[in-house]
């Protein structure tokens, strides 16, 4: 049983964004039932109001000079377990990302995977702004993307799991690129149940100007009609 929630939300430069995803982790945080929640932003390498926006918000800041989403959320889950708070075992660990937004439902839902014996989550996400990229890059991700339980896809902006799995596993891997792959990979091979769910998919941004090299926003530049064309003149 989940008896406290750790979340850690890296963050570059985004204080334009930043208070709409603390916004949603508060009301995830208020809905009955929900433990003790405690949000721990991490600055990047910030040259704007980031970490003052999260203190404004009234969460924990750790600023840090990681220049890594991969990073940054090792970092941040370092220091939540090492902050000895709340005992391991009763202690479930989320990430999401700045420029996210979760669901209402989104920790209540992590609670129901841990109780059926999970011990992570791996959510979807949804886009619900197309306006940088055209008709067909929407319509071509939405061909590619899996929207139902048991897809393949690993997103940093919608995962949690218990901390007993985290530190088994070495913690966090502190990775540039595909930190979330790699601690989904970790898990699999020390055999942990991992649910892998589209019912509490995180809303996130398709915006051009992203910051995890070869992310989600990568993907999605990639299917826009000059990169595409580029693709498929190389391997015609």
């Amino acid at each position: 049983m989940i008896g406290a929630f750790g979340i850690v939300v890296p963050a570059h430069n985004e204080e334009k964004l930043l208070a709409s995803c603390l916004g949603a982790l508060k009301n995830a945080a208020k809905q009955g039932g929900v433990p003790p929640v405690r949000v721990l932003v991490v600055a990047d390498s910030c040259a704007d109001a980031t970490a003052d926006v999260a203190r404004q918000h009234g969460v924990d800041v750790v600023e840090v000079n990681v220049r890594s989403a991969g990073g940054a959320r090792a970092e941040g889950f370092k220091s939540l377990l090492e902050s000895g708070e709340v005992d391991v075992e009763d202690l479930w660990l989320a990430t999401t990302d700045a420029d996210s937004v979760v669901p209402d439902h989104w920790l209540l839902h992590q609670m129901r995977m841990e109780a059926e014996g999970y011990d992570a989550f791996v959510g979807t996400v949804v886009v619900d702004d197309w306006s940088e990229h055209s008709a067909e890059t929407k319509r071509r991700y939405a061909r590619r993307y899996i929207a139902r339980d048991g897809h393949p896809h690993v997103h940093g902006a919608n995962l949690g799991l218990s901390a007993r799995a985290l530190l088994t596993v070495g913690g966090f891997p502190p990775l540039s690129l595909a930190e979330d792959h790699a601690l989904v990979a970790a898990l699999i091979e020390h055999n942990f149940q991992i649910c892998r769910s589209a019912t509490a998919p995180v809303t996130t941004s398709a915006r051009r100007d992203w910051r995890a090299p070869d992310g989600f926003g990568a993907l999605l530049n990639s299917m826009d009609e000059p990169a595409w064309g580029r693709v498929l003149r190389l391997h015609s």
